[in-house]
């Protein structure tokens, strides 16, 4: 079992601040502030170049990406950090399509994050006319999985709603056809049992930013499952993919296994910011994590519902089918949301109407989710949101 209360107190939370925005922006551990001016004045400071061989800089992406597998079942050696997501995108789309010679057709959902969408349909329109990126309810993508398919892209959570896909069941159905699956994990890692090993899942992709708090601009992470993992062919063909990176072949030769996904050169003061965060995660078991998250988002339901009715949920109802959010609608929720903020409680909003609030029980308890519900009545019942300032939109929402 988690200690939940050890775990919050390794976080640095703002007096007065209850953040249920983890799941854009996870919170910083406090390790990670000594942790990372540790690295750059006594490794990057005192050992210079030497600090790849000394520190242990380079083997950093595929030791950090085991510590991400546990959490997200994926077999040891199979997963390795680097780039952003939509890189991590770009490759597994772009593998997955080579696996699948003679089919052209990428299916994916519009409950996807559209960052994935971009990525899909910009390698799409260059490989050529015959290949297309097709987009469907998600209610329909179990359906619409048929022999024409090449590549099954899902955002397993949906970053508005929280709507969350049954990964086992699309994952039988694609390989029943035929069909190459890759699995965009930005919004269960962290928040949720996954089992990509059980599942069968072919890649797997995800960012550290969220609720594994690696930091703003943390490193994405991919897998590739054991099966694939020796012959699949990397489509962004980086220096530190190759076989023998410091040979500096002008051919490309691809490494072993997980290595050959590797690209650029990896970020070593993030990685480090990661690492303290992945301490935080080495005392916790996703299955308390995951009933813990589900008894916080139906306490936050129940209490905002009983006394917001200008508020509908947006989430499903049955956490089964919910990540680790709460997503409510409401006509003005930038406004709401921002008024929100102003006193304490920071969520985010989504276009067009949605409020969210992540839940992660490192830091979360049930003393937050009351507060924070009083918070939202007094806002929603007193009309607190309609105010000039509240109206205006800053770049990021």
């Amino acid at each position: 079992m988690t200690d939940f209360t050890a775990t919050k107190a390794m976080f640095d939370l703002p007096e007065g601040v209850i953040y249920l925005d983890g799941n854009s922006l996870g919170p910083l551990p406090r390790a990670a502030r000594d942790r990372v001016g540790a690295m750059m004045q006594d490794e990057w400071g005192q050992m210079l170049i030497t600090g790849w061989n000394k520190a242990g800089w380079m083997a950093k992406p595929k030791a950090l990406g085991d510590r991400i597998g546990r959490l997200i079942g994926a077999e040891p050696g199979h997963v390795v950090m680097g780039d952003t997501l939509s890189i991590k995108v770009y490759q597994a789309v772009a593998s997955a399509l080579e696996l699948n010679p003679g089919r052209k057709v990428v299916l994916s959902d519009n409950g996807n994050f559209p960052t994935d969408l971009y990525m899909a349909s910009g390698l799409l329109k260059s490989l050529g006319p015959d290949y297309e990126l097709r987009v469907v309810d998600p209610e329909a993508v179990e359906d619409a999985i048929t022999d024409e398919i090449a590549v099954l892209m899902i955002t397993e959570v949906d970053y508005r709603t929280g709507r969350k896909h049954d990964m086992k069941a699309l994952t039988d159905k694609a390989h029943a056809h035929g069909v190459m699956t890759v699995w965009d994990l930005a919004h269960s890692a962290g928040a949720l049992s996954v089992d990509l090993a059980g599942c069968g899942a072919d890649f797997a992709v995800g960012c550290t930013y969220k609720y594994l708090n690696g930091g703003p601009g943390a490193p994405a992470f991919i897998y590739v499952a054991p099966r694939h993992a020796e012959h699949v062919r990397p489509a962004l063909s980086g220096w530190l993919g190759h076989e023998a990176p410091f040979a500096f072949d002008l051919d490309y030769r691809p490494g072993h296994g997980i290595d050959r996904m590797r690209v650029g050169t990896p970020p070593v003061i993030q990685l480090t910011a990661l690492e303290a965060a992945m301490d935080i995660w080495d005392m916790a078991d996703m299955a308390s994590v995951r009933a813990k998250s589900i008894e916080l988002c139906d306490l936050f339901i129940a209490e905002v519902e009983a006394q917001c009715p200008q508020l509908e949920l947006a989430s499903p109802r049955d956490p089964a089918f919910r990540g680790s959010q709460v997503s409510f609608k409401f006509d003005e929720g930038y406004a709401a949301m921002q008024a929100l903020i102003d006193r304490g409680v920071i969520g985010d909003f989504r276009a067009p109407d949605i409020m969210r609030f992540g839940f992660t029980p490192l830091y979360i308890d049930e003393g937050d989710v009351r507060a924070a519900a009083e918070i939202v009545t007094d806002v929603m019942t007193n009309a607190l949101w309609d105010r000039p300032e509240y109206m205006v939109r800053h770049a990021v929402t």
